[in-house]
């Protein structure tokens, strides 16, 4: 994979590397990605709360239930 950033982005993490902070570039963008992914799961889970709370949500006794 191959990402083309601007020169100011690039600056960035170029920086962040000599700093130790990650090992690679494509370690910091690993980074990026798991807080990413991590960020979209905690907003579905709030998606379903809120559901729940509205009475919309379904309550699951055991797998079988999802069907």
């Amino acid at each position: 994979m191959t990402i083309s950033l601007p020169l100011p982005l690039t600056t960035v993490v170029e920086k962040e590397v000599k700093r130790g902070n990650y090992a690679s570039k494509s370690e910091f963008f690993r980074y990026l990605l798991r807080q990413w992914m991590e960020g979209k799961l905690g907003y579905e889970f709030d998606q379903s709360r809120k559901e729940i709370q509205q009475g919309k949500g379904k309550l699951l006794k055991s797998l079988t239930d999802l069907r």
